[in-house]
């Protein structure tokens, strides 16, 4: 007669990963980082980093759980979307976050995938995985800003290399990358057809860095001068000729980011209704004491959800059909909007609290907060404007066409 054998060991590969995931988060991440994250990292520059922080950062970027999805041999994860978003799960239940980010991330690594040779791959994706290296990027220009085409930054061909002048603008995080992705003209004659990808170090002699001072009282963007910058043939990225087509593919990247898909713009931590009760109060029944603000915190968790949940729908369509799309624009539209709607609340709930720049009458969270709402106002500008999605989504998705 068989002996049947007991075992805790899960049968279903999913729930393996699960059980493989936690076991790993609970030996590599450090209890003292729990729910630390810092949601505006990427726009305030890099903070002086803890023991505990570097550590998590090299588990994570040598585990390549940092990018999860991206190839092994790249540096990358090589999990499916169905394991990365378990471990994503794992992540938020111990109150884990991923210390792997940056525009490197978010927009020129999934774009390298795709457009670049094997060498640049090499070269540069893993660095990106272990977040060893930070990029900016250089698209917009004083007279290139919502018509991005009419760029004017030339990159002359001088055989072996090119030579680049000309000045980029807004250029986030210029003040602290390694490295920047471009956009820039390699022949004069065409509009679109003349611009090309070219990547660029920022320690190249020749390239100036002016920071921008914001509302917020933050400086994340910069003026950026380029003057006889000599940069090698091998850095440009696809052909020339095709740097429109690239640079089109990395924004949908960015929208998708921006539109809080990832929640890198919605805090974790308390809820609205939680923050709504520490000021406002609760009534008897444990319930936000303003009704109305109640429904209104309600309406928009409710819509916040439906949101990520169409976001989750989106991205793993995107995924099956091979990368993102022109629905980036709704996402990037959509997520901005809801990402506004949420800071003008919590200001709202703080009331006078709310309003704080300085002072000892006022906790660094509410402070943060403040500085978190006005950055915000440009979110749904940056990345291509509420009014530009809005054509996009017109011309591209409906099917829309201007009729004179």
């Amino acid at each position: 007669m068989a002996t049947l054998v007991a075992t805790d060991a899960p049968t279903d590969p999913l729930e393996r990963f699960r059980a493989e995931a936690r076991e790993w988060l609970a030996a590599n991440f450090p209890p003292s980082l729990k729910g630390k994250d810092n949601a505006l990292a990427s726009i305030e520059g890099p903070s002086e980093p803890t023991p505990d922080g570097e550590a998590w950062r090299k588990a994570m970027g040598e585990k390549g759980w940092g990018v999860p999805t991206w190839p092994r041999e790249y540096g990358g994860g090589g999990l499916s979307r169905a394991e990365a978003r378990i471990l994503s799960e794992e992540m938020a239940r111990i109150g884990a976050w991923n210390p792997i980010g940056g525009m490197g991330v978010m927009m020129f690594g999934p774009t390298l995938l795709e457009y670049g040779n094997e060498a640049q791959k090499r070269e540069h994706i893993p660095a990106i995985a272990k977040a060893d290296v930070r990029w900016c990027q250089g698209y917009s220009e004083p007279n290139a800003g919502s018509d991005l085409a009419n760029l004017q930054m030339f990159a002359e061909d001088k055989g072996d290399h090119y030579l680049v002048n000309g000045q980029k603008t807004w250029t986030s995080g210029g003040q602290w990358a390694d490295k920047c992705f471009a956009l820039v003209r390699t022949d004069k004659s065409h509009k679109h057809e003349g611009i090309s990808f070219l990547l660029i170090d920022m320690d190249s002699p020749g390239v100036e860095v002016k920071p921008i001072r914001m509302i917020s009282g933050m400086s994340p963007f910069c003026e950026t001068f380029f003057t006889n910058v000599k940069v090698p043939k091998e850095n440009l990225v696809g052909e020339e000729g095709q740097g429109w087509t690239i640079g089109k593919r990395l924004l949908q990247h960015e929208r998708t980011n921006l539109s809080g898909g990832g929640s890198r713009l919605m805090p974790s931590g308390p809820t609205l209704a939680d923050i709504a009760k520490r000021y406002v109060g609760a009534d008897e029944e444990g319930r936000i004491a303003d009704p109305e603000l109640r429904v209104r915190i309600a309406k928009f968790e409710m819509d916040w959800r439906a949101f990520l949940l169409t976001a989750m729908r989106v991205q793993a369509e995107s995924k099956a059909a091979g990368g993102v799309s022109e629905v980036s624009s709704i996402l990037k539209t959509v997520g901005t909007r809801l990402g506004q709607e949420r800071a003008e609340l919590l200001i709202e709930i703080m009331g006078m609290q709310g309003l704080g720049w300085e002072g000892e009458g006022f906790s660094p969270t509410e402070l943060s907060n403040v500085r978190a709402w006005l950055f915000g106002k440009a979110t749904t500008i940056y990345g291509g404007s509420t009014e530009i999605q809005n054509n996009v989504v017109a011309k591209r998705i409906l099917g829309m066409l201007d009729h004179q």
